[in-house]
């Protein structure tokens, strides 16, 4: 949601004409008239997020001629429904609000001078809406939750530059995506969660090696990956999960190993 928590106002008397809302707005003589806009249910000019978006939805057309309102919620909301060629000037909007619905309308490539934006929302945006090509450039990026989508979708050629960032979902994130042949660069990961992983995806003699891991999650994943032969060290592990697990395996028919 893009919704910003504002407090509450008290909106002022919606009395059409006279000292109301309707008193200098332009749409009172057309719109009104016709029922496109209703006084304290669908107007433009209250300060109220479901007025406006009540206006929008009626009168699209009128969308881009407050993409330079005043208000930003009324910016950002005639943004949703403005054609996108008019969205273009909102991508160095003074609010952040505005610039994350700037890029969910604009088309990926025009996204590209918005990857250093100050928010890390617009960020997150931009690296889930760019083309994979082009993410590499986002892979340093300060926020830790921005380098995790640029994990999820990077090609996999580029993934290596984060198999040793310092933040563990950011490895989470590359441990579930790189082909089994490259999880080597992830054995010696210091996290628990990220080597379970690659126990679970790792090829046999990386997954031998994760027998002997610290951690008895990580051992339990590795007993279905592991050569048979090699599963044979835990079975008398000291944790019964990963025993059990041992015995399981030795149990089924032979694989062909």
């Amino acid at each position: 949601m893009w919704w910003r928590c504002v407090p509450t106002r008290t909106e002022p008397a919606l009395a059409v004409g006279g000292q109301g809302l309707c008193h200098g707005c332009r749409h009172a003589e057309n719109l009104l008239a016709s029922g496109h806009c209703r006084p304290g249910e669908i107007c433009v000019r209250a300060m109220s997020g479901r007025q406006i978006e009540g206006f929008f939805r009626a009168n699209p057309g009128e969308s881009a001629d407050y993409l330079a309102d005043r208000f930003w919620e009324r910016r950002a909301i005639a943004a949703r429904y403005a054609p996108f060629e008019a969205v273009r000037v909102l991508k160095r909007d003074a609010d952040e609000v505005v610039r994350r619905i700037a890029a969910t309308r604009l088309p990926p490539e025009e996204l590209l001078d918005m990857r250093r934006d100050a928010d890390r929302e617009v960020r997150i945006t931009v690296a889930q809406r760019l083309e994979p090509a082009v993410l590499a450039g986002m892979a340093g990026d300060p926020d830790y939750m921005v380098r995790v989508i640029v994990a999820r979708r990077l090609a996999h050629g580029k993934l290596p530059q984060l198999a040793r960032d310092p933040e563990r979902e950011v490895r989470k994130a590359v441990a579930q995506r790189l082909p089994a042949f490259a999880l080597g660069k992830l054995l010696d990961d210091p996290e628990p969660e990220v080597r379970r992983i690659v126990a679970e995806r790792a090829l046999p003699a990386d997954a031998e090696a994760l027998l002997a891991d610290s951690d008895w999650t990580v051992r339990l994943a590795a007993v279905q990956r592991a050569p048979r032969a090699a599963v044979r060290q835990l079975l008398d592990d000291v944790e019964p999960d990963v025993r059990a697990a041992a015995w399981q395996r030795l149990a089924q028919p032979d694989d062909g190993e």
